[in-house]
């Protein structure tokens, strides 16, 4: 579904990797323009230096003000734009507590966030290379980039398949960490381990699915919440390129 470049090596980041290679029609996107990850709070010193060997130009942060103040990034000497657009309306912790399903999580996202969802395409547009990345890379982050490649004309299964890698990233001693938190404070809750640790390619499928049936497209749903034409065709331009050596 993508292309034979490796993931960049960052030490400390978690799920970081290139959306390059991913097919789009006769295209693919293009290497080196978006990255994506989880939180830069755990940086070493070798991954710092790592992350400012991609020569970014811009970070867009999606973590909410106390997710910010409690794991700040590690990002110091890095000659960037950071650009924050808090992407939950709720707490992170409220959704646990709710209990609520991925499905439902990013429906809210789509129709509570869309004005942030903007913002974000708005970010990749402005400077390339560029990072999204919330606190683990896989739903507010998942949701937008998922939303930006559909829209620049990236195949509906390589979007699912580049939304559904994040699972596999996540380290096994992570998880148990967070389950075990997450179960102690919410022993009844059903919906724990998929809001914390799995991307399931069909609640992503569904979801960019009825996009499709409410707006038409996700071109349409950017659309319908401000984004112009031109900023629609420049995303293609910036994110596609024919050649798939991009």
């Amino acid at each position: 579904m993508r292309g034979e470049r490796p993931d960049p090596v960052v030490s400390g980041a978690l799920n970081l990797r290139d959306v390059g290679g991913l097919p789009a029609g006769p295209a693919s996107t293009r290497y080196g323009v978006l990255f994506r990850s989880g939180n830069l709070a755990r940086l070493d010193d070798a991954g710092t230096r790592a992350l400012a060997d991609l020569h970014l130009r811009r970070i867009i942060d999606l973590r909410a003000d106390e997710e910010v103040t409690r794991e700040p990034s590690r990002i110091a000497g890095i000659d960037v734009v950071t650009q924050r657009v808090p992407l939950f309306l709720g707490s992170v912790e409220s959704f646990f507590r709710d209990d609520i399903s991925l499905a439902e999580l990013y429906r809210r996202l789509v129709d509570d966030s869309s004005e942030g969802v903007v913002a974000v395409v708005r970010g990749i547009l402005a400077d390339q290379p560029v990072l999204v990345h919330c606190t683990v890379g896989k739903d507010r982050t998942g949701v937008t980039v998922a939303l930006t490649l559909a829209a620049a004309g990236v195949d509906l299964d390589a979007v699912v398949a580049d939304y559904a890698r994040t699972e596999g990233l996540l380290p096994a001693k992570r998880n148990r960490r967070v389950m075990q938190l997450l179960r102690s404070m919410h022993p009844e809750a059903v919906h724990l381990e998929d809001l914390a640790t799995r991307s399931p390619a069909p609640v992503m499928q569904a979801l960019l699915e009825d996009v499709d049936r409410r707006y038409g497209s996700a071109q349409e749903y950017l659309r319908a919440h401000g984004l112009a034409d031109d900023e629609i065709a420049e995303l293609r331009r910036v994110l596609v390129v024919r050649d798939p050596a991009g």
